[in-house]
């Protein structure tokens, strides 16, 4: 639809040989703009494209690509109530017009790219990422990469390119690097002792490199999807228990995935000793009601040890705005 595209799904009704096109975008984006609505004036909300599958020729792959959001699309939108979003541009970097679409995404103030190397198909430690973090340098744009293995977004034979050590290239280039889950899913082999080496958490490998002085002010973790159920309990408690990561931790929500009931389980949480019965009622009846805003509320109440995350940690605007 110019002059944007959209990801749209088409439903007909047939009735009378009368058809009526309903369009689940645009209830995803009504529904956004109420939950957002509720939070207080000034919150908003990052709205994340999502490239193709690309090959090693640069390619789109519709075949392999689970779905599309068009770049045009997200900004439209955040454009349309600036008051509660931005918008993250999502472009492959072996496409053969990736620079041309990185500096289109700049002049319509995009806040950071996105990537999903196993679904999408990219080698963070690849040169042929240079010239892409070249630009992002130049012009102090920020990489969320998902890091760890992926099981939302269908990642076929790839979860070797979430490990959390290719993105070490992005860092060495001057990349600011947002780490997606603080890679807390699964296990890759430890590049650092070579292609052969042993298989290691992935959240280990992630934490040797936030260890390092090197990348201090340059590597971030962010804290989306780590209550989920799919989650060991071990990898929550040392996010929130490693005050020296608490000043490069950002928030994010995975939504829509707080919006389904068995992913989070506040009840685990209770019985953990990390909420209390009588925080954990007010929760679910607000998941039933704004799954945001449960997800926001929810990271900010768990205690554990006695230690709960920062405020730093869920106010973002400063860092994706330098």
């Amino acid at each position: 639809v110019a002059p944007f595209q959209r990801t749209q799904f088409a439903f007909y009704l047939n009735a009378a040989c009368v058809k009526e096109e309903i369009h689940i975008d645009d209830q995803f984006i009504a529904r956004l703009r109420r939950l957002m609505g509720e939070f207080p004036a000034g919150a908003k909300d990052m709205l994340l494209a999502f490239d193709y599958y690309h090959d090693d020729a640069g390619q789109a792959r519709l075949e392999r690509s689970t779905f599309h959001t068009p770049n045009n699309y997200a900004a439209h939108i955040a454009k349309q109530m600036p008051d509660r979003f931005e918008w993250i541009a999502s472009i492959h970097p072996y496409r053969p017009d990736a620079i041309e679409a990185l500096t289109a995404a700049i002049a319509q103030d995009v806040r950071a790219v996105k990537w999903l190397p196993p679904a999408m198909g990219i080698d963070p430690s690849s040169s042929r990422c240079d010239a892409f973090y070249e630009t992002l340098v130049r012009h102090n744009i920020p990489l969320l990469s998902h890091a760890g293995h992926e099981h939302a977004v269908d990642a076929a034979d790839l979860q070797r390119l979430g490990n959390p050590l290719l993105l070490r290239r992005a860092l060495d280039h001057g990349v600011r690097v947002i780490v997606a889950h603080c890679a807390s899913l699964g296990s890759n082999v430890d590049l650092d002792v070579g292609a052969s080496g042993p298989e290691i958490p992935n959240i280990d490998l992630f934490a040797r490199m936030m260890g390092e002085a090197r990348y201090e002010g340059r590597l971030i973790g962010d804290i989306s999807a780590v209550i989920q159920v799919n989650r060991d309990d071990d990898v929550l408690r040392r996010i929130v228990l490693d005050r020296d990561w608490h000043p490069r931790l950002i928030n994010g929500s995975d939504y829509p995935l707080p919006a389904v009931m068995p992913v989070i389980s506040v009840s685990k949480f209770v019985s953990r000793g990390y909420l209390s019965a009588a925080e954990a009622d007010v929760l679910s009846q607000i998941r039933q009601y704004n799954a945001l805003l449960f997800d926001f509320i929810l990271k900010r109440r768990l205690r554990i040890d006695g230690v709960s995350l920062p405020e730093s940690v869920f106010q973002t605007r400063g860092f994706f705005k330098q």
